[in-house]
């Protein structure tokens, strides 16, 4: 027999609840903040070798560029999400902790794709850790409007779901590419931008 989950309104347990919210902001804050701790220039360089020593960071710019837009992405829906949460519990605390945890590591797959951007290991590091992100947090979201601790409808339940598949097929497909040429494999990650128009997500979530 399945072990009954003991949930708890959020009205009625505000400050726990608010105190989840916060540790989860807090780690947003830090693994975005540590994305530019990946871009450095030597210091005492003479003013000829200055430009040539930013042009070398151009892979660790671009990387922090993308996976500042990705973690911000993350933050808004993991926000709209527990926006919608009307109670929680045990179940619903592990899967964030989870999906936290992998979102902690974005900064150092990053600096891995900034430092060897054109390596199979840093696309599969990068993508497969981003993919996690994603995948975690579309179990976390379905496992609790199941389990009835969300005001999210059947419709934009699907919406999200295939906006999350998406996002995830994209860049498990950029790993599949790599494996053939890692040195364009991030440039399927363009595909997101589709995400922002809809129109695909539309098609997906329609079926």
């Amino acid at each position: 027999m399945a072990r009954e989950r003991k949930v708890r309104k959020r009205e009625e347990h505000e400050v726990e609840f608010s105190r989840i919210v916060a540790f989860s902001d807090g780690v947003f804050s830090i693994a975005i903040t540590l994305l530019v701790l990946g871009i450095s220039v030597k210091s005492g360089l003479p003013h000829d070798k200055l430009a040539h020593a930013l042009w070398e960071q151009r892979e660790a710019l671009l990387a922090y560029a993308i996976s500042f837009a990705v973690i911000a992405r993350f933050w808004i829906v993991h926000h709209s999400f527990f926006s919608e949460v009307k109670a929680f519990d045990s179940r619903l605390i592990a899967l964030n902790m989870l999906y936290l945890g992998f979102l902690v590591l974005i900064p150092f797959s990053s600096q891995v794709l900034g430092d060897y951007g054109g390596e199979l290991p840093a696309v599969v590091v990068y993508s497969a850790n981003l993919a996690a992100v994603v995948l975690i947090g579309q179990w976390m979201s379905w496992d609790a409007r199941r389990a009835g601790l969300t005001t999210i409808d059947a419709e934009t339940e699907r919406e999200n779901m295939a906006r999350g598949f998406f996002i995830a097929a994209v860049f498990l497909g950029s790993i599949v590419i790599a494996l053939f040429d890692a040195s364009i494999a991030p440039f399927a990650w363009f595909l997101l931008f589709f995400e922002g128009r809809g129109h695909v997500i539309e098609r997906l979530s329609s079926r």
